[in-house]
C-alpha cells in the first residue's frame, strides 16, 4: 500500500473475467525456486516455447534479466533480496490479472517472500515448483564458475555456499532434476498448468 494518501487506485471497466475469457486462459503464475544451476531457467524456457506452440499466452520473468532493468539497483544482501522479490512478486501479479501465464525463476531463497509472491497472485493462481538439484550437480553446470568464486570468498552473499536457501515446505511441483531430464521436467510443469486451466 501506497504510503502517499494523494495516491488512489483507479478501477477500470475490464476485470479480469473479462480478460481471461478473451485470452481464452486463466491467468497464473508459475514459480520456479531452486538453487544457481539447479535447472530453473532451462525449464521454463522450455515450458514457455510448449505454452505458446499450443496456443497459450504466456511470458517468462527471468531473475538475471530483470537484475538487468527493474532490479537493476539491488544487490544480494538478504534486505536486497527480499526487495528483488517483492518487486517481482508485484509484475508477476500484474501479468496474472492480465490473462497471462507468468513464469517466474529466481532463486528465492526465502520461504516468507514466496509465501508473499503466492498470496499477491493469490493462491488459486500460484503453483510452485522446486527445482531441485544437489550442490554437486549445480556446481557441475556453472558455466561462470560462480560456486568456486564464492568459495574462494571472490563473491558475497551466494546461496547455497555463503547465504542460505530454505528449501519449499510444500510446493505443488517438485523436479529432482539430478533425475529428471528438461523435458521430463518441463512435460510436468505443463500438465499441471493445464490442470488449473480446468
Amino acid at each position: 500500500m501506497s504510503k502517499d494518501k494523494n495516491i488512489t487506485w483507479h478501477e477500470g471497466k475490464i476485470t479480469y473475467s473479462d480478460r481471461c475469457k478473451n485470452l481464452n486462459q486463466k491467468g497464473l503464475v508459475v514459480w520456479f525456486t531452486g538453487l544457481s544451476g539447479s535447472g530453473k531457467s532451462t525449464i521454463a524456457v522450455e515450458v514457455e516455447k510448449i505454452l505458446i506452440q499450443k496456443g497459450y499466452a504466456a511470458f517468462r520473468l527471468d531473475g538475471d534479466n530483470v537484475r538487468h532493468g527493474l532490479n537493476s539497483d539491488l544487490g544480494f544482501t538478504e534486505q536486497e533480496r527480499n526487495e528483488n522479490i517483492r518487486r517481482i512478486s508485484e509484475v508477476a501479479a500484474l501479468f496474472k490479472n492480465s490473462g497471462i501465464i507468468t513464469l517466474v525463476s529466481f532463486i528465492s531463497p526465502y520461504k516468507e517472500m514466496r509465501k508473499f509472491a503466492r498470496e499477491k497472485a493469490g493462491d488459486n493462481h500460484f503453483i510452485e515448483v522446486y527445482v531441485k538439484a544437489s550442490l554437486k550437480t549445480c556446481e557441475k553446470r556453472d558455466p561462470k564458475d560462480l560456486y568456486k568464486m564464492a568459495k574462494k570468498g571472490e563473491i558475497d552473499n551466494f546461496t547455497g555456499i555463503s547465504a542460505p536457501y530454505e528449501k519449499p515446505e510444500n510446493p505443488e511441483i517438485i523436479l529432482d532434476t539430478d533425475e529428471l531430464s528438461v523435458d521430463e521436467a518441463a512435460e510436468i510443469v505443463f500438465k499441471e498448468i493445464v490442470k488449473k486451466q480446468n
